[in-house]
C-alpha cells in the first residue's frame, strides 16, 4: 500500500488539488447517497465542471476556526496527543480517492476528525449518541486511504456539549465504499451522469445545468415511466385532499384552542404573523422612486406532464 503525500501552499491550491485528485472524505457520503445536502448527481455535476464546486460558506469557516479548539478538547479529555499533517494523502490502491485529515493521533494508528454543529436535529442526534451517516462515510474513507485502524470523531454541539465517538476500521464497509467510489469516478471520467434520484440537490442541479433554450423532442421508451408519474400524481392529489379533510375536522374540534391531545398524539394550532413588504403600496405612495433595481429575478422551469389522449389498455 503506497501512500503519496502532496503538499499545498494555501487554500486556493488546496481547492485546485481537490478538483483534480478525485473524491475526498467529505464527498464520500454523497457518493453513497447518504448526504442530505448533496446527491451523487450533484457531486458528478461538480466534478465534471457543470456547476461550481462548493468552496465553503460562513458555517464551514466557523467550523475551521473551531477545529483547533475541538482538537484541544479531545486531547484534554483523552490524554492523547495529536498533530497536523498539512498534506493531502493519496493511496495507490485507491487512486481515485484522497484524504486531508484534521489531525493524526500520535503513537497510534488513528486519526481525529473534528466537527462542530448548531443544527437542532444534529444536536439531538449527538445527544442521543448518534451522528450523520455522511460523517461515518467520511471517517471510513479516511481509514481506507490512510490504512489506519480507527478514527476518533470529536463533536462540539452548539458550544455546550462535547462528544467523542470511536470508529474502528471495518474492512467490509471499506470494500463497499471503495467499490462505490470507483464506480462513481468511472462515471466522472467517462462524462456519464448517474441515474437522477429524488433529492432536492439533484432537482436544483438539473435546474442549473439545463436552463432551457426552446425546442421540442420526442422521448422514446418513457411511456411506462410517464404512466407511473401520472398515476402517482393522481394518488398524491387524493391523499392531499384527505389530509386536508382530516386537518379541517380536527381544527373544527379544537375551535379556539391552540393545543390538543389525543392518546399518544399532541396537536398544535397556534396563530402566527408574517410581515412582508408591500411593494405595490410603497410604489403608489412614492412614485418618484424607481423600484426596478431592487427587484430580484429568479428563474425556474416548471415541469408539467399532460396526457394528449387517453391511452388504450
Amino acid at each position: 500500500m503506497a501512500i503519496r503525500e502532496i503538499k499545498y501552499a494555501d487554500r486556493e491550491e488546496w481547492l485546485t488539488l481537490r478538483r483534480q485528485l478525485g473524491i475526498g472524505g467529505s464527498e464520500a457520503g454523497a457518493v453513497m447517497g447518504l448526504d442530505e445536502y448533496k446527491s451523487p448527481y450533484s457531486l458528478w455535476a461538480e466534478k465534471t465542471g457543470r456547476v461550481p464546486e462548493f468552496s465553503g460558506n460562513l458555517t464551514t469557516k466557523v467550523g475551521s476556526y473551531l477545529e483547533e479548539l475541538i482538537a484541544q478538547l479531545f486531547c484534554e479529555e483523552t490524554g492523547k496527543k495529536v498533530r497536523r499533517k498539512n498534506r493531502i494523502l493519496v493511496n495507490g490502491d485507491h487512486p481515485w480517492a484522497f484524504a486531508d485529515v484534521d489531525r493524526m493521533v500520535v503513537g497510534e494508528s488513528a486519526l481525529l476528525e473534528c466537527k462542530s454543529t448548531n443544527s437542532l436535529p444534529m444536536m439531538k442526534q449527538v445527544r442521543g449518541g448518534q451522528f450523520p451517516d455522511r460523517w461515518y462515510c467520511q471517517c471510513m474513507h479516511y481509514l481506507m486511504v490512510t490504512g489506519f485502524d480507527r478514527a476518533y470523531l470529536a463533536v462540539l454541539a452548539n458550544g455546550r456539549e462535547f462528544r467523542i465517538f470511536t470508529l474502528e476500521r471495518d474492512e467490509q464497509e471499506i470494500q463497499l465504499l471503495s467499490a462505490a467510489e470507483s464506480e462513481f469516478w468511472d462515471l466522472v471520467r467517462s462524462d456519464t451522469p448517474p441515474e437522477p434520484d429524488g433529492s432536492a440537490a439533484t432537482a436544483d442541479t438539473l435546474e442549473t445545468i439545463y436552463a432551457g433554450g426552446g425546442g421540442a423532442l420526442e422521448l422514446f421508451g418513457r411511456d411506462t415511466l410517464l404512466d407511473e408519474y401520472t398515476r402517482i400524481k393522481g394518488t398524491k392529489k387524493d391523499l392531499d385532499a384527505r389530509l386536508t379533510e382530516i386537518e379541517n375536522i380536527l381544527k373544527n374540534d379544537m375551535g379556539n384552542a391552540e393545543k390538543a391531545a389525543c392518546g399518544a398524539y399532541s396537536i398544535s394550532w397556534k396563530p402566527q404573523q408574517r410581515r412582508s413588504f408591500d411593494t405595490k403600496g410603497f410604489g403608489l405612495a412614492h412614485p418618484e422612486i424607481d423600484l426596478e433595481p431592487f427587484y430580484k429575478v429568479s428563474k425556474s422551469r416548471p415541469f408539467k406532464v399532460t396526457a394528449k389522449t387517453e391511452r388504450s389498455a
